[in-house]
């Protein structure tokens, strides 16, 4: 039986939890993303990221669900996914030779026991200089439009980065696996065992 349920529609979190070589089912929830007044980054990766394995607990009564969301964060500002070409554009001129924080929450809950895990990974990023003919392009190519932060790492994204600063590079990407990992070998389920 496929004790373990993705909480996302992201082609690119179930590329990274493909690695584990896990079975698993998944399915995307429908939560709303809007930041409650005054909260902070890490309280709304961590509402996100349960929001999303909660709503499908109903559905899985007696599994291991996971939940992920991330925010982009600059010069204090929350940022999420662009949406349009034009957005994504500003962005990237924003971001052009500065330093880009991402937070990525991830949650499990084990539906069976009725106990869950939640927390948050932090990668930052620093962009290089970028020409508005290279921003054009690569928004252009990518059309980055569902990414926070207006780029794609399993992508052309990583042409616009001077360095990565972070424990895990997954992150960035949208699933945390080393912190995954760490629990689901807490919930009993070892990707090695």
């Amino acid at each position: 039986m496929t004790r373990l349920v993705l909480a996302s529609g992201s082609r690119w979190r179930r590329q990274l939890l493909d690695r584990l070589e896990l079975p698993y089912a998944w399915a995307a929830p429908d939560i709303d993303e809007t930041p409650h007044p005054r909260e902070s980054p890490q309280a709304l990766v961590h509402r996100l990221a349960l929001g999303k394995a909660t709503a499908l607990a109903g559905e899985y009564p007696e599994h291991l669900i996971i939940g992920s969301d991330q925010i982009c964060l600059f010069d204090g500002e929350i940022l999420g996914k662009p949406g349009d070409m034009a957005t994504a554009r500003a962005n990237l001129r924003r971001f052009s030779g500065r330093h880009v924080r991402f937070l990525t929450g991830i949650a499990l809950i084990d539906t069976a026991h009725a106990r869950h895990w939640v927390d948050h990974e932090r990668y930052d990023v620093v962009f290089r200089e970028l020409s508005d003919t290279q921003i054009e392009r690569y928004v252009e190519k990518e059309r980055p439009l569902d990414s926070a932060g207006s780029f794609r790492m399993e992508g052309l994204g990583i042409t616009l980065f001077e360095r990565l600063e972070g424990r895990d590079p997954n992150t960035l990407i949208g699933l945390p696996l080393i912190r995954l990992c760490e629990m689901l070998r807490e919930a009993g389920l070892d990707p090695l065992g």
